[in-house]
């Protein structure tokens, strides 16, 4: 499972003071998927972030006693001056994973061609994108972390990606953002709603869509 205890994040802005988290706790229970709602700057990436280890939390604490992915859609924990090859190498190395494997597999998948082996600051954000679903399905995570990642690339490549995805989800539990309802309701069995520096679990997906249509019509 995943365990945020007493989790609070907050940012200094223009404005004043930002709240993400205010002293937050819930269990992201092992075995389900799980999608996070919320209206744009409530913070969803922020808080997938923190429970990926991406991002720190100002104070609290995130329990994990599974292999966590780090979240799919950030592409700021590669190395820019390695390769692709060099960086799923180095991945596979740090998750305790078989490096030829995580190699091979990242580079089939990928189809990224002779830029496999061109430094990743050359790639476009479609490029990295590719490199990091493609290196993060190679590895035998417990719980992957999506911030977006299921709506990227071109219609053949996110079909391809949807099809590898569905079958990590028969062995694996998932955390999802998306702004896309129906990708929630395609890929998720429960729900959490982040507004006001809170998160509030739902085990009916029906329910907590009716909750998020009523904060919508609020917000308008």
């Amino acid at each position: 499972m995943i365990r945020l205890q007493n989790v609070s994040k907050r940012y200094k802005t223009a404005a004043g003071i930002r709240t993400i988290l205010d002293d937050v706790s819930i269990t992201f229970p092992k075995g389900h998927s799980v999608g996070i709602l919320g209206m744009n700057g409530a913070g969803k990436s922020t808080l997938i972030r923190i429970i990926g280890d991406a991002e720190p939390a100002d104070s609290g604490r995130i329990i994990r006693d599974c292999k966590v992915s780090w979240p799919l859609g950030f592409t700021g924990g590669f190395q820019s001056n390695m390769t692709a090859r060099e960086n799923a190498r180095f991945v596979a190395r740090i998750y305790g994973e078989s490096t030829d494997y995580v190699e091979q597999f990242t580079e089939e998948f990928a189809e990224l061609g002779k830029y496999f082996d061109v430094p990743l600051r050359s790639y476009s954000a479609g490029m990295r994108g590719r490199f990091a679903f493609s290196v993060s399905l190679a590895c035998n995570f417990e719980y992957y972390l999506v911030d977006e990642a299921l709506e990227t690339g071109d219609a053949r490549y996110r079909e391809k990606f949807r099809r590898a995805f569905e079958e990590r989800r028969e062995q694996a539990s998932m955390i999802l953002v998306s702004h896309n309802e129906q990708t929630i309701r395609r890929n998720c069995d429960m729900a959490a709603i982040l507004y006001d520096g809170k998160i509030e679990m739902y085990d009916d997906l029906k329910e907590a869509m009716r909750f998020y249509k009523l904060l919508q019509t609020r917000a308008a």
